[in-house]
């Protein structure tokens, strides 16, 4: 809530702030990674339409077989003074990057 609070008020938000977005709305809410491309594009003001299309497919993993996915051990690296990364308050996050690949994606065989 805090990274799409910055978002949609100030405009701004850091590269890895983008790439867990994307990856939350594409993988874990299963929307389109087109219309999280446009929302973003609507919200951000430094946003370009290559580079915020091409980074959303990325993330979607729309040209490979490993999409980007984040845990909260992650989160907490980049951004735990800005954000709660509390466990018992981010249990969908809170996993190692095996087991979110196996809940995301169970039908992928190869190791993400």
């Amino acid at each position: 809530d805090a990274l799409i609070h910055e978002l949609t008020s100030t405009g701004y938000i850091h590269n890895h702030a983008r790439m867990y977005l994307a990856s939350y709305v594409v993988h874990f809410r299963r929307i389109k990674w087109q219309a999280g491309a446009k929302w973003f594009l609507h919200h951000l003001l430094d946003g370009d339409v290559a580079s915020n299309n091409l980074s959303w497919q990325w993330v979607a993993s729309t040209f490979s077989h490993k999409p980007y996915i984040f845990n909260l051990e992650n989160v907490a690296k980049y951004f735990s003074n800005q954000v709660n990364t509390e466990p018992h308050r981010n249990q969908l996050l809170d996993a190692s990057y095996e087991e979110l690949q196996q809940r995301l994606f169970p039908k992928l065989r190869k190791r993400i």
